[in-house]
């Protein structure tokens, strides 16, 4: 197998679903519908999360998807962000609510994210749809974006997940612990890995499919990864690099260039997990106006 050929190509996979979704938005508005709607509530001037929120509208709008950005000044008070989800919960145009993540400091991120309808909970990140996900026979509304991400892209390439050794490196709640909960409940055996575990390394070489979240740049190398293994990507960290015009470039956990001749399949970063967030999340807004549709 050539080296090009072990690329998990996350853009083009992400693309197809995307198509595949904009059909369905057509289909269910020539059926007289709703058109599928999408609020994003982003509080403060991060300039990450400002950019994140714009990908997702320009991604909405190719989709045929209706987007309502809501802005707050970063001292919003914990009543005010409230308010304004209570609100989006009683928009019947509104099927799916996303609160960019990270709040400012001050705020409880906990309570905000509870007072989304679980019904609206497109993210995955209600407590309800957590505990759901960690429950043996219980089906959540909704499963995080890059994880379920991480999971389709596994499929895509026809990875053998029953019964396979997976290693999460990171326990977050947003990613590790969504992520090792999906491929439990895929009869994978799971280990998670963190900052105390001994010997990450050895850890991580027993891994048949290896899967990288815990915001190091190029943390995994070579030796790290089973020969043969799949290994995915979830990194995603700006580095210096004054050899580049604009001074810095975007890696991922994983020292692409030092495991490629190691590894089975591979997603590289960015162009990886990245583009696979954006489609679940319009994935995640289509079923909710179907939910919606059933009441």
């Amino acid at each position: 197998m050539t080296n090009e050929s072990k690329i998990i190509d996350g853009k083009a996979i992400a693309a197809e679903l995307r198509a595949e979704l904009a059909k369905k938005v057509e289909a269910r508005v020539a059926a007289g519908k709703s058109v599928p709607g999408l609020a994003t509530v982003l509080v403060g001037d991060n300039a990450a999360s400002q950019s994140y929120v714009g990908m997702k509208q320009k991604a909405c709008a190719k989709a045929g998807i209706k987007s309502f950005g809501i802005k707050m000044e970063a001292d919003a008070t914990q009543e005010e962000v409230e308010k304004v989800v209570s609100d989006l919960n009683a928009n019947p145009e509104v099927h799916g609510i996303l609160v960019q993540l990270p709040l400012p400091s001050h705020l409880d991120e906990e309570k905000v994210l509870n007072a989304i309808s679980i019904e609206k909970d497109v993210d995955g990140f209600h407590p309800i749809n957590i505990g759901r996900l960690a429950q043996k026979g219980r089906e959540p509304l909704f499963v995080p974006c890059t994880p379920d991400g991480c999971i389709y892209l596994l499929d895509k390439i026809g990875a053998q997940i029953e019964g396979a050794e997976a290693v999460v490196l990171g326990r977050s709640n947003i990613v590790g612990m969504p992520l090792a909960l999906l491929l439990v409940g895929r009869n994978a055996t799971v280990t998670v890995c963190h900052s105390r575990t001994k010997d990450l390394p050895a850890v991580c070489r027993k891994a048949d499919i290896l899967l990288a979240a815990v915001g190091r740049p190029e943390m995994v190398k070579k030796d790290w990864v089973k020969p043969g293994a799949v290994v995915i990507d979830v990194g995603s960290n700006r580095i210096e690099d004054p050899s580049l015009e604009k001074g810095y470039k975007w890696v991922g956990d994983v020292d692409y260039d030092d495991v490629i001749d190691v590894v089975g399949r591979i997603t590289p970063s960015p162009g990886g997990v990245g583009p696979m967030t954006i489609a679940k999340l319009l994935d995640n807004t289509v079923r909710a106006a179907e939910i919606a549709d059933g009441k």
